[in-house]
């Protein structure tokens, strides 16, 4: 079980880590607004969209990534044990 939290930890850590430097870079206007979750430019080149896009890519990685390996594969484990 440390194996699956080490795993999903890392994956916090590091997707979250580049989720944050694209939304300090992007979507933090001032320091006195919204920061890390403000409005995404509008007049951004190819490159500033593919990092919103990434940036979006990376919470969902986070997200889906920590609850795979912290809550369903120990359930999934769980369920063998149980059944055998």
């Amino acid at each position: 079980m440390a194996d699956e939290f080490a795993k999903g930890f890392g994956i916090l850590t590091g997707g979250g880590l580049i989720w944050m430097v694209l939304s300090g870079w992007f979507t933090t206007p001032g320091f006195e607004e919204a920061q890390l979750v403000g409005e995404i430019p509008g007049n951004l080149d190819a490159y500033g969209q593919a990092a919103i896009m990434l940036r979006e890519v990376m919470f969902w990685f986070v997200v889906v990534g920590v609850l795979t390996f912290w809550v369903v594969l120990p359930v999934v484990e769980q369920l063998r044990k149980s059944s055998a």
